[in-house]
């Protein structure tokens, strides 16, 4: 199958059966999406959902969290994976979004990048989610799915992996694909036992091509 096809029916599959796919974390603006975006950093977003409302209570908004101290802010957040650094990036992160910024957060990967705690996969989020820009933030769900199925070829990093679908990805279908594969990454392409019998993607999958043998071998 030529890649292209493949893509083809990849989009044409979520379209049907997950079209109003979306971010998992809970928000109510683009200071708040930033916020949360920090602290999913290998922390599941069901962690970092129960969290938040604490933070956002007391800190709402670039301007109050700019003012917290970082010991402050590591109470609300020490239940979250690397709490220290995290609440060091979140009180960096909101003073220079006040001086720079005026509190408002920009929608531009190079922009976003300049702050504390930020890296390309957590700019590519936010200005997909926020502005449905055509940036493809790669997590380990994306990288290990898009491997499987055979929507790369050869990626060793997260980079290659992005490049690689921007080049074939339509434009208005990135911000989109995005939330595809982490949620079928999540929940049917798992990590270690991938549930292959109940994915419709098995006729254009790779990985379950050269595995189907084992499959019928471990039903007999």
């Amino acid at each position: 199958m030529k890649i292209g096809d493949r893509y083809k029916f990849i989009i044409a599959y979520f379209l049907e059966h997950a079209p109003e796919a979306e971010t998992e974390l809970i928000y109510d603006d683009p200071f708040q999406l930033l916020v949360s975006v920090i602290l999913s950093a290998q922390c599941t977003d069901k962690r970092v959902n129960m969290t938040t409302p604490f933070i956002f209570e007391k800190y709402p908004d670039a301007l109050s969290m700019s003012k917290a101290t970082v010991e402050e802010l590591f109470a609300l957040i020490k239940s979250i994976s690397y709490p220290n650094n995290k609440a060091k990036h979140l009180a960096g992160m909101s003073k220079l979004l006040v001086d720079k910024y005026h509190g408002v957060v920009p929608m531009t990967v190079d922009e976003l990048v300049e702050l504390p705690g930020v890296g390309r996969k957590t700019a590519n989020v936010v200005t997909s989610v926020i502005d449905e820009q055509p940036n493809m933030a790669v997590d380990t769900h994306v990288f290990r799915v898009s491997a499987r199925i055979g929507l790369t070829v050869g990626a060793k990093n997260p980079i290659a992996t992005e490049k690689q679908l921007i080049r074939h990805l339509p434009k208005e279908y990135v911000y989109r694909t995005h939330h595809w594969l982490i949620l079928h990454g999540r929940y049917t392409c798992v990590a270690r036992k991938p549930k292959c019998s109940e994915c419709g993607l098995k006729p254009v999958c790779k990985f379950y091509v050269k595995h189907e043998f084992e499959f019928f071998k471990s039903k007999a």
